[in-house]
């Protein structure tokens, strides 16, 4: 009998280069809290408007009413194509739109996510959507698995490395990508090691360097340099 499937919301993908990237998917509370936000934007432009255009009797609140339906059905479409996938309210969350194998959105699946949303709400208050989100571990509402789209959590942006200040040297041999990481990652870490663990642990690339003790450990510093683009 096969172990059943930890609950969690990460969504693993594996790309077509073999890496394998895990999208944290947002569940139904941190998509409401967003929805909540769109909504106060919204709704709020939405009375201004009607106040600016109260001066123009029926035919101000003829506009409006055009206004308020391009807003309702085009307010998050227009955000989520042109905006990296979040209204404000999914900025303000954290949150973006993605498809399932994690690319950007495009008009298609923003146009029909967001129409079927009218589906969603049925029969109050997001009933038919709340039902399939808590039915898939993806917690896809009826519009994302018609529009094959999942609401994840945006990554933080990465930040450079902070090297020690010194030489950028080439590398003397080739090395895979899994091994410049790894060089990398021992360079970001030294400053918070101590110097004989930086010693020990540079001694393990002695054959790869040809020195020994905090020798070692300056020139794999400045391979690290030499791979993040500083000038030797």
């Amino acid at each position: 009998m096969s172990a059943p499937a930890l609950l969690d919301t990460v969504h693993p993908l594996e790309t077509p280069e073999g890496i394998t990237l895990n999208l944290r998917v947002a569940g139904p509370l941190a998509r409401a809290l967003a929805w909540a936000a769109d909504s106060l934007i919204k709704y709020g432009a939405l009375w201004g408007l009607l106040l600016a255009l109260a001066f123009l009797g029926q035919g101000g609140f003829g506009l409006w009413l055009i206004a308020l339906f391009l807003t309702e059905w085009f307010y998050p479409v227009l955000f989520e194509v042109y905006a990296d996938g979040a209204t404000p309210g999914k900025k303000a969350l954290g949150l973006k739109v993605v498809h399932a194998n994690g690319t950007p959105v495009d008009w298609p699946a923003a146009l029909i996510r967001n129409l079927l949303r009218a589906v969603d709400f049925l029969p109050a208050f997001y009933g038919f959507g709340v039902v399939a989100m808590l039915s898939n571990r993806h917690f896809q509402r009826l519009g994302d698995l018609a529009a094959g789209t999942v609401v994840i959590y945006r990554e933080p942006p990465t930040t450079t490395p902070a090297l020690p200040p010194g030489p950028a040297l080439p590398l003397g041999a080739p090395l895979s990508p899994t091994e410049q990481r790894l060089l990398l990652d021992f360079a970001e870490r030294g400053a918070t090691l101590n110097p004989e663990r930086r010693a020990e642990l540079a001694e393990l690339l002695a054959g790869f360097t040809g020195l020994h003790g905090q020798a070692g450990v300056e020139r794999l510093q400045a391979h690290a340099r030499w791979l993040m683009g500083e000038p030797s």
